[in-house]
């Protein structure tokens, strides 16, 4: 467990992992990393939730959430952003289910693909500030939104069909078994919890649902996912956490 923890780091993130720990684990392996989820955000939530406590004293609120999300998309290398910008383009392109996949695939930037990430980015912005104003304990809380939106990524991976012939989405996508994404998401829970006892489940409850509802969606309109859909539902539940807690 210990290796795949530190080969589903390296695979989801630009941290550097020393080649020792993630020995032997080779790239057929990774479906078997999908319960360190929760863990791999747990780091990268922490990691971007530091930035934030260090930039907010000095910076102000608004700064410091930007901070957040830039250090959040850096230690990410921007994988998840530009999943959501490919998976807006192909979807409200309004063409056939093969055209939207080459569209999906194609590295320029549509007009819905970039409104999409302003729409991401200064909605985290403005939760997270918000948030803050309220009090708390904002490390805790952001590390949270990190965890809560790998874990529920796996609800697009089980039972789903991948919708293109090969890629890296391949690696999870209908490859996932059932237990596997109960450990997950038990996971996800129970770390949510322990950072937010108040609010933590609730809030990852809420975001279980809008990411079994966004699988669904691109089911019908692709059949099925590609690992930009992944990165899609990995964005938007960080967002749907957050938008929870200010219930």
């Amino acid at each position: 467990m210990f290796r795949l923890f530190f080969a589903t780091l390296q695979f989801m993130s630009r941290i550097p992992v020393p080649v020792r720990w993630a020995d032997g684990i080779e790239t057929n392996q990774y479906v078997r990393g999908i319960v360190t989820f929760p863990f791999v955000g747990l780091v990268l939530g922490a990691i971007a939730g530091g930035i934030f406590t260090l930039l907010q004293p000095w910076a102000g609120l608004p700064l410091a959430a930007l901070g957040y999300v830039l250090a959040l998309a850096l230690i990410t290398g921007g994988f998840h952003l530009d999943g959501l910008a490919d998976t807006c383009d192909g979807i409200f392109s309004a063409r056939t289910r093969d055209r939207m996949l080459e569209i999906m695939r194609d590295s320029r930037l549509g007009t819905h693909g970039g409104l999409a990430l302003i729409f991401v980015i200064v909605m985290k912005v403005l939760v997270v500030s918000e948030l803050a104003l309220r009090g708390g304990n904002m490390l805790a809380l952001l590390a949270a939104a990190s965890v809560a939106g790998r874990s529920a990524s796996v609800l697009l991976m089980y039972r789903h069909n991948y919708a293109r012939e090969k890629g890296l989405g391949n690696l999870f996508i209908g490859k996932v078994t059932g237990t596997q994404t109960l450990l997950t998401l038990a996971g996800g829970a129970g770390l949510c919890t322990v950072l937010l006892p108040a609010s933590g489940l609730l809030a990852f409850g809420i975001t279980l649902i809008a990411m079994w509802g966004l699988g669904w969606m691109l089911k019908r309109t692709l059949g099925g996912q590609t690992g930009d859909t992944l990165g899609a539902a990995i964005e938007l539940g960080e967002v749907v956490f957050l938008l929870a807690l200010l219930r």
